[in-house]
């Protein structure tokens, strides 16, 4: 009897706690069903039986009905990358090309995002032909060889999907989405035609090649010319100052050979005889001569006795 009024006793002050415990636990349920979070990467869009009431765009602390009369969704808000398998399109003369590109998006309106394509797989199939049609269109506008080209001052590739850029942004709108950039990652040619494509290629650049190599060897040939007939006008200057010089140098020689002769002709005649003795006889060198010959006079008694 007495175990069971200390039971009672016992249950009768926990009841207060237990009380307090559960009047908690409600509160907090209550409390979670009608506030929620915003955090700053994200919209959150308060629905009220699926019709939007309430957008809300900063982050924060917020209060709503509680569920099922009140509902939030949640959108990212952030840049998101959009990348699509690579399209088979023609450009403007006519050539097949594959590109591989991606795009860069945001939602700027999360009730139209919702409404429109309700979430990220919705919006990137709306996209897909957003970026497609845009690209197709600016692509069929430009020749290849604006795309491609060892030539920068010819390329309009940049420019090309600057344009698909804002016409993808334009069509984007209507779904509550803001496309920020579009760039190709790869420009190739399908397979099919790689080969017929890079032959072609092949082709053009050994036809540029030979282009080249004839324009050079005319250059080469017109530098050669013109340096031989440089290298002419030198010698035959460098021959004629010579010719100058030499005859100026024989005047000299005969004004003072004369000069010499004039002054002791005897002496004169012995320095030429030595001069040509030097020329004319050496080691190896044998001479014939009568023994009256005029140039033996020096070497000996001469034919007249002086």
């Amino acid at each position: 009897m007495k175990a069971t009024i200390d039971v009672r006793e016992r249950l009768t002050k926990a009841n207060p706690k237990m009380i307090a415990g559960v009047l908690l636990s409600l509160l907090l349920l209550s409390l979670n069903l009608i506030v929620y979070t915003v955090d700053t990467t994200e919209y959150a869009v308060v629905t009220q039986f699926g019709n939007p009431v309430k957008i809300v765009l900063e982050p924060g602390l917020q209060f709503k009905l509680p569920d099922p009369i009140q509902s939030v969704q949640r959108f990212d808000n952030r840049i998101q990358v959009y990348k699509a398998q690579p399209l088979e399109l023609l450009t403007n003369d006519k050539k097949s090309v594959t590109v591989d590109y991606y795009g860069t998006w945001r939602i700027i309106d999360p009730v139209t995002y919702m409404k429109a394509v309700k979430d990220k797989v919705g919006a990137e199939a709306r996209l897909l032909d957003v970026f497609s049609s845009s690209l197709g269109i600016q692509l069929g506008q430009y020749n290849l060889d604006e795309l491609i080209n060892v030539d920068a001052n010819k390329l309009k590739l940049a420019a090309m999907m600057q344009n698909t850029a804002e016409k993808s942004k334009e069509k984007a709108k209507e779904y509550g989405i803001e496309v920020i950039d579009a760039q190709i990652k790869v420009l190739n040619f399908p397979e099919a035609n790689k080969k017929s494509v890079f032959s072609r290629m092949k082709a053009e650049r050994e036809q540029m090649a030979k282009q080249y190599r004839s324009e050079g060897s005319e250059e080469a040939s017109k530098i050669k010319a013109d340096a031989e007939k440089e290298q002419k006008i030198l010698l035959s200057e460098a021959y004629r100052q010579s010719q100058k010089v030499k005859g100026e140098g024989d005047a000299a020689a005969i004004k003072t050979y004369a000069e010499a002769f004039q002054r002791d002709p005897k002496f004169y005649e012995f320095i030429r005889a030595l001069e040509t003795y030097e020329k004319t006889i050496d080691e190896k060198t044998t001479l014939v001569l009568p023994s009256n010959a005029e140039i033996l006079k020096y070497l000996g008694n001469s034919p007249s006795g002086n």
